[in-house]
């Protein structure tokens, strides 16, 4: 099987023929259709963050496609059957986070991409308990996203415990942002949608964003407040002073939603401000294998768009470069069914 794999940090991936994995007890072997390129596979290649993975080592941590193999054990999913493996890897499932619905806090967790191989490879393992059957109804290139994009913002929302009618801000509409955007509306919130971009600013406003903010020419905070400011604002943009920027716009009780993970990411949070208005700062780490259910169901029932471009898997460098670039919309997605 082909696979893109990280040698050497800031290094070019490379793409190179391997063995296929053999399944282990508990775990299937997927003939992967589709992977997207999150900004946390880049943060992965290039060992940005101070716990660091192993190389050699393949990324991917939204993979979608076909059960081919069984181990030991698995009963529960057959083959042909497609499923998404996504950051969650795998949990230790008796301690007292995964006990109290809240495994991705889990300190035995594995993550696809990162302590083990993930997706950007024509075949891949997973643990079935955290494979997550895909309704027949999502293609697979739709699917990929919603398995990280997708259930990282629609968590990010519940942990705000966002309302109807509250003003929703959420900062940085790419791959996660466009779905945000979609997961606040179905919500009932009125949004405010921040980016320096047209190109993105424009995308927001097409999926509902409600008013549109462009941090190029406007203060982000006052903008906000002219609004009544925020009652939540998810920080999605991978740049530390945007998260300050989107902090100074929350009203009093207001919450601010960390779930962008910037290498050396630090944020001056005013003590003075923050006590006397009664805001919070909180963060987010996707999702659990119940939300990720629940953001596929949204999506079958056409509740929401997946906004993407295809490419082939011997093209990762380069779409890498133009992620950090900011030339991407959303999301980029290899297709590794077409793309063999």
């Amino acid at each position: 099987m082909k696979a893109a794999v990280v040698r050497e940090f800031g290094a070019p991936l490379v793409i190179e023929e391997r063995p296929d994995p053999e399944p282990g007890p508990g775990q299937v072997r997927i003939r992967v259709e589709a992977s997207g390129l999150c900004h946390t596979d880049i943060h992965a290649a290039h060992g940005d963050w101070p716990v660091k993975p192993t190389p050699p080592f393949v990324p991917g941590h939204e993979g979608v496609g076909l059960v081919e193999a069984l181990g030991d054990g698995v009963t529960h999913l057959s083959l042909g059957q497609r499923v998404a493996v996504p950051w969650l890897g795998k949990a230790c499932g008796r301690c007292e986070h995964c006990l109290s619905g809240w495994e991705t806090l889990c300190e035995s967790q594995v993550n696809t991409g990162y302590g083990c191989d993930g997706a950007y490879a024509e075949k891949m393992l997973a643990w079935a308990d955290f494979a997550q059957p895909v309704p027949r109804e999502i293609a697979p290139l739709e699917a990929a996203p919603l398995t990280c994009a997708g259930v990282t913002t629609y968590k990010a929302l519940k942990v705000a415990d966002v309302r109807p009618s509250q003003l929703v801000a959420i900062s940085g509409v790419g791959g996660l942002g466009h779905l945000a955007v979609q997961y606040a509306k179905i919500a009932g919130a009125t949004v405010a949608a921040i980016d320096v971009t047209d190109e993105k600013l424009e995308l927001a406003t097409r999926l509902g964003a409600d008013l549109v903010i462009d941090a190029r020419t406007e203060n982000v905070g006052e903008a906000l407040k002219r609004h009544g400011g925020a009652h939540a604002a998810l920080a999605l943009a991978v740049d530390d002073t945007a998260f300050e920027a989107v902090n100074s716009g929350l009203r009093r009780g207001g919450k601010l939603v960390m779930v962008a993970l910037p290498a050396h990411g630090t944020v001056r949070v005013p003590i003075f401000d923050t006590v006397l208005n009664g805001t919070s700062v909180i963060g987010s780490i996707v999702g659990t294998r119940q939300d990720l259910a629940e953001v596929f169901r949204l999506h079958a029932a056409g509740r929401t768009e997946v906004v993407h471009e295809t490419r082939t898997l011997a093209s990762v460098n380069d779409c890498i470069d133009e992620v950090l670039r900011g030339e991407v919309k959303a999301r980029i997605v290899f297709d590794l069914d077409t793309g063999r």
